[in-house]
């Protein structure tokens, strides 16, 4: 895998695919990515805080990698070299998956990658997105969007969430899990959560926050739960309770839980022989017909193939 240097690039958005592509989970991690930092234009690139940047690789080793991940760029004067552009494309049309982090977003934009397609970046760029490149769909919520091949996160945190997301994709839950620990980060937030972005007209003053709701359901998962005795933990009515869990958490109650019991269930397959039925006990999936049936409709695949699968890469 490549991640492109970019001229006075974010050294956060830069710093995070090494840490999480960079190195495996420990002795016995499954065989890890071949991570190569790519100069993306000739001799010494800079970065911010007089830093110098040289490799050894550069855009043939770019174009000729599986995943391509951009990190955010600087938004005031920066221009994609053509030549990156170039490589980003022979990268795309040989099968590779392209990933931007934050404002990176803008450099797979100049490429044509995302032209008809929906594309997270930071929510103080996303007006400026589709500004300068109106065929993209931004979505200015979203932590990261995941659109198969091509795949975009906001600022900061969410470019962690992507690469870890990227990691769960390739080795599954108990892989990603483990490097979210050695990070000491939450190994797994949904892509469609919201960013915490500022409003743009006069808002109500913030609710208290979700966290320990989510906490203490997360650890009730097997319970028949119900957005009633949520909205009674967090002391509120359940309209209200609606209310406030979208915009902080950025969907529905329904839809997180069930989005947290298939994500438990994940990690039972990855990591333990129980029975299909037994898994969607714990995991408050009812049934082995509604894990199966969670499964083909959030995930497209069935818990025994998702099994096969991740048990084998591991």
């Amino acid at each position: 895998m490549a991640v492109a240097l970019l001229e006075e690039s974010s050294l956060f958005e830069l710093a995070v695919p090494c840490a999480v592509f960079g190195q495996p989970n420990g002795s016995d991690a499954p065989p890890w990515y071949d991570l190569a930092l790519c100069g993306t234009a000739p001799g010494v690139q800079h970065a911010p805080g007089g830093l110098r940047l040289e490799s050894e690789h550069g855009l043939d080793t770019l174009a000729a990698a599986d995943l391509v991940i951009v990190p955010a760029c600087l938004m005031n004067g920066y221009e994609p070299p053509a030549a990156l552009l170039d490589a980003l494309r022979a990268a795309h049309a040989r099968g590779a998956r392209v990933a931007s982090l934050c404002s990176g977003a803008f450099v797979l934009a100049a490429a044509g990658l995302l032209d008809g397609r929906e594309a997270a970046t930071h929510w103080m760029y996303a007006d400026e997105l589709r500004r300068r490149h109106p065929r993209v769909r931004v979505n200015e919520r979203a932590l990261y969007v995941d659109d198969g091949d091509i795949l975009t996160s906001a600022g900061t945190a969410a470019a962690i969430d992507l690469c870890l997301h990227i990691v769960r994709r390739d080795y599954g839950t108990a892989a990603a899990a483990e490097v979210g620990r050695r990070m000491v980060v939450a190994p797994h937030r949904e892509g469609d959560q919201a960013q915490y972005s500022r409003p743009k007209t006069a808002a109500t003053p913030p609710a208290k926050g979700l966290a320990p709701v989510l906490d203490w359901a997360i650890a009730r998962l097997d319970l028949p739960l119900t957005i009633a005795e949520l909205a009674d933990r967090a002391e509120m009515s359940v309209r209200t309770f609606e209310r406030h869990f979208a915009r902080e958490v950025g969907t529905t109650p329904l839809k997180w839980l069930n989005q947290q019991r298939v994500a438990r269930a994940r990690e039972l397959l990855e990591t333990t022989d129980l029975l299909v039925d037994t898994i969607a006990e714990r995991s408050g999936l009812g049934t082995g017909d509604g894990l199966r049936l969670h499964f083909r409709r959030i995930l497209g695949t069935t818990p025994a193939a998702y099994r096969r699968t991740y048990r084998g890469a591991s």
